[in-house]
């Protein structure tokens, strides 16, 4: 495999954007030689971004380090975002402020759970005020981002908006600059991954993976699988965060829509709703690897993944990288069903 070095990287140019450091150093890079065993196919690999030792982790936690640093260097006094209830990023984003001193809003669609429990109850922890939107519509939280913005200027504060699930060009930087470190992992562990297969939400974690590959000439091919909306938004929606992210860097950079693998068909009765082959699969993972997989996210993919292999789909993948981007707290909500 070919490594750029520090001095020829092109992702050197994103080294001029305010970063404020939450994560440390790399994420592991482990073999999942159980699962391989287990299930056949790719040799399999887990890059563990659940276990970022920040706010309990998750590679939203990548994106936050450049948003918060925008947000302190423009004198915010208030991070405001939102999502679901259970969101890995409100709760990312609420660890993120107090950290940084800075207070929280969050916005959630519908109304308040009966319970408090999982990522909520970690949000509610870190002392984030919390608005709820009364609307089950996921988009009516764009508009309570904005409303509550107004209302914290009105007040003569300074407020911070992050749009819903922290989906921004600035986002997209740190999972671009995520590739870098996976190769020079790579490297140091003597593999060259044919294959990255993700979960996508948003579309900005995938966009930093896609932007990140091609700059750096990376030789493996990357496949999302859609946990939030149809495939066809995903790749218009990863396409133009890739674009945007570029720019702040002052690199052009296009992809056609058309050329991005995501694979449909898995997101079962909704996002954030646990599916049966997704809990299928967290399982299967928890019992033949002893790791934990999310129900919004992982626990999909993983599923995505094994229906995938028992298609032969993965025909002449010999090593292959599963992201793990964490969302652990929600196997914390409702009563289990897991014996």
């Amino acid at each position: 495999m070919t490594v750029l070095t520090q001095t020829e990287s092109p992702l050197r140019a994103f080294d001029t954007i305010p970063r404020h450091g939450l994560i440390g150093g790399p994420t592991p890079l482990r073999p999942a030689s159980s699962l391989t065993k287990a299930f056949g196919g790719p040799a399999l690999w887990l890059k563990r971004d659940d276990l970022i030792p920040f706010g309990f982790g998750g590679n939203k936690v990548r994106g936050l380090e450049f948003i918060v640093a925008d947000a302190l260097a423009k004198g915010a006094d208030t991070l405001v975002t939102g999502a679901g209830s259970l969101s890995n990023h409100v709760r990312a984003t609420a660890a993120a402020a107090r950290e940084a001193g800075l207070a929280m809003e969050a916005v959630y669609w519908g109304n308040p759970p009966d319970e408090v429990q999982g990522n909520y109850r970690l949000t509610r922890l870190l002392g984030a005020e919390v608005n709820f939107t009364g609307d089950l519509d996921r988009n009516s939280v764009d508009g309570g981002i904005a409303g509550v913005t107004e209302k914290l200027q009105a007040a003569g504060c300074k407020p911070y908006p992050i749009p819903r699930g922290g989906a921004c060009p600035l986002g997209v930087v740190g999972h671009a600059l995520a590739v870098e470190e996976l190769m020079i992992q790579c490297r140091e562990a003597g593999v060259a991954p044919d294959l990255i297969f993700l979960a996508v939400g948003s579309g900005a974690t995938l966009a930093g993976w896609l932007l990140g590959s091609k700059l750096l000439g990376a030789p493996w091919r990357i496949e999302g699988v859609t946990v939030s909306r149809p495939a066809e938004e995903a790749r218009a929606r990863a396409a133009n965060f890739a674009r945007e992210a570029a720019a702040l860097a002052g690199i052009s950079f296009e992809i056609d829509p058309g050329e991005i693998t995501i694979h449909d068909g898995f997101i079962g009765e909704g996002y954030g709703i646990a599916s049966p082959e997704g809990s299928s699969a967290i399982e299967k993972v928890a019992r033949t690897a002893g790791i934990f997989l999310d129900p919004v996210y992982t626990g999909k993919t993983f599923a995505a993944y094994l229906h995938l292999l028992a298609q032969g789909h993965f025909q002449g993948v010999g090593d292959a990288v599963f992201m793990h981007t964490g969302g652990e707290p929600s196997l914390f909500v409702g009563k289990g069903d897991y014996s």
